[in-house]
């Protein structure tokens, strides 16, 4: 314990490595935004392939190209994202240039949370009702129509919700790349952290982590809430519901 605290004074009074920790933050938030702005965009479109080219979707794909789209995204999402980012190395030298560092992150970040935004995007979208999108149907709106006007906004407060659920994922998958050189606040833990046998800045690391995670659920959260057409507001105490006066009698 003692020594512990010892590590903890000498971290706060250590400029140099509170400026690690400066630009770690830094580097966390950027390769978390990217990939998740990124990851979303492919996200949407495989998620509405999904629904949409189904058998009884509103733009049917042949069952073949389901069946593939299906076991790739089933594929991605079971290997584990040390693993993914090993192997998909070859991919981010030919992309970002670098194997390590914050930027080379970025592309296996991409790939691990595409697959994970696209089921939940599909999920998203089930949750529509479907008299919803058979009256759309009625009065002749194109497929097209449908996802734009119907199917995307009906569904956006679960969108906006899965969204932060990834980015938070995201962030913790940046983390776990600072093992193998990804950079950000996960590189300083295990740096400065764990290879020294330093539990202070582990701890601090984890934290700043923890507090990160916990602005942008809350952001998240509040757009969540702020688009959800569906939550009604404070309802006066002194209105009560009469069904007879309403013509339910």
């Amino acid at each position: 314990m003692d020594k512990f605290m010892q590590q903890m004074r000498e971290a706060f009074a250590n400029e140099a490595l509170w400026k690690e920790f400066q630009t770690g933050i830094w580097d966390t938030i950027y390769s978390t935004v990217a990939a998740t702005l990124v990851a979303c965009v492919l996200g949407i479109i495989l998620g509405i392939i999904l629904v949409a080219g189904e058998e009884d979707g509103v733009r049917p794909l042949p069952g073949p190209v389901m069946k593939v789209l299906n076991f790739a995204i089933n594929i991605l999402r079971s290997v584990p994202f040390l693993i993914l980012m090993i192997m998909v190395l070859p991919l981010s030298e030919l992309l970002v240039g670098p194997t390590i560092g914050t930027v080379a992150s970025i592309p296996p970040l991409i790939i691990a949370s595409a697959s994970f935004v696209a089921r939940l995007v599909e999920t998203s979208l089930r949750d529509v009702d479907h008299g919803v999108i058979e009256a759309a149907q009625a009065m002749g709106c194109t497929p097209f129509q449908i996802i734009r006007k119907v199917l995307l906004p009906e569904c956006l407060p679960s969108l906006i919700s899965g969204f932060t659920t990834s980015f938070i994922t995201i962030l913790s998958y940046g983390a776990m790349a600072g093992a193998i050189g990804g950079g950000g606040l996960g590189q300083i833990a295990i740096n400065y952290g764990y290879n020294r046998y330093n539990y202070a800045v582990m701890l601090i690391a984890t934290i700043l982590i923890v507090i990160l995670v916990t602005i942008f659920q809350a952001l998240g959260s509040y757009l969540a809430n702020r688009m959800d057409h569906r939550i009604t507001k404070t309802t006066p105490k002194s209105k009560k519901h009469h069904p007879e006066k309403a013509g339910f009698q």
